[in-house]
């Protein structure tokens, strides 16, 4: 338990009623108190009106000092910020000092690890247990239609009209988006729905229920989708296995996509991105493409004299 200083415990309070209200998941809640946490302590008992763009600096370098990638480090100033701004939106604070700070330069040049087609049917098979038809709806949702592990975790019974073979998706940024369901996971999802368990709740819209009868958590689709991932690698030595995860799933969807001829600006609205820049991510190309593109090239050069071709 930390011995906070009263002013740290309004602030806390204050800001964890500030991420409730802007609809915050449970999941964002508790990585940024955690993170606003450390970042507290780091103070030794500063009021929070003497700290300064230097204490979060010092904060963040201390971080980086740990070892912790660069996207830790940001989402950390990201904690950061988003507590000052609550603070100010609150009317309990009156600056930002972490604002204006740079974030550190990820490698955005590294493409995503994903799954081709023949490899992602291969995954959908290896999916078993008292549970498949539930998990393997899950995974249908991630891989073909993009899905994050938390806007799975929060769809609603509702959200899926049938009949129009729509999907109503609540992403970040407490953004709607309507993804048409492809026609074979149609009767999958239709079947994990009719299936689902009985709900410990009588008010509980979940479309995915726990064994306990609750909404479906984000670690139990990430355990899920971790086993199936062990199983589809049961034949390759754990040193050599390559690190999948749930999102993973995302990413194949969006590298499917793109190699299918969608433009940029429709993977970015399908997968919810506010940037296009984010998207831009899943455009890699491998080397045999590089080899293809260029085979279909026809370069017609005029007859050269050997004179030509001395160098002078």
């Amino acid at each position: 338990m930390n011995d906070y200083s009263e002013d740290y415990e309004e602030a806390l309070d204050a800001f964890l009623i500030w991420m409730k209200d802007a609809g915050y998941t449970a999941n964002t809640q508790k990585s940024y108190l955690g993170d606003v946490h450390e970042f507290l302590n780091s103070l030794g008992d500063k009021s929070l009106e003497s700290v300064k763009k230097f204490h979060v600096i010092s904060y963040l370098s201390s971080v980086r000092e740990r070892g912790v990638s660069d996207a830790t480090r940001n989402r950390k100033h990201a904690s950061v910020t988003c507590f000052f701004k609550a603070l100010i939106d609150l009317e309990l604070h009156r600056v930002n000092p972490a604002l204006d700070i740079k974030k550190s330069k990820t490698d955005k040049n590294r493409a995503p690890v994903y799954l081709d087609e023949s490899e992602m049917l291969r995954f959908f098979s290896v999916v078993e247990g008292k549970y498949r038809n539930r998990n393997l709806a899950i995974f249908l949702l991630m891989a073909y239609m993009g899905l994050r592990v938390g806007e799975v975790h929060t769809l609603d019974i509702a959200d899926f009209n049938a009949e129009r073979r729509l999907l109503s998706v609540f992403g970040k940024g407490r953004k709607w988006r309507t993804i048409p369901v492809p026609e074979p996971v149609c009767p999958v999802l239709a079947l994990a729905i009719e299936e689902r368990l009985l709900p410990k709740r009588n008010k509980e819209t979940a479309m995915f229920i726990s064994q306990k009868g609750r909404r479906l958590s984000i670690r139990t689709i990430q355990q899920a989708a971790s086993d199936t991932f062990d199983r589809f690698q049961n034949d390759i030595l754990p040193m050599h296995r390559i690190p999948y995860s749930s999102h993973k799933l995302r990413h194949s969807f969006a590298t499917m996509l793109l190699r299918k001829g969608a433009d940029l600006r429709t993977v970015q609205e399908l997968l919810g991105h506010s940037s296009i820049q984010t998207t831009t991510v899943y455009t890699h190309i491998t080397s045999r493409e590089k080899e293809e593109a260029m085979s279909r090239l026809t370069l017609e050069l005029p007859v050269l004299s050997m004179n030509e071709l001395i160098i002078e």
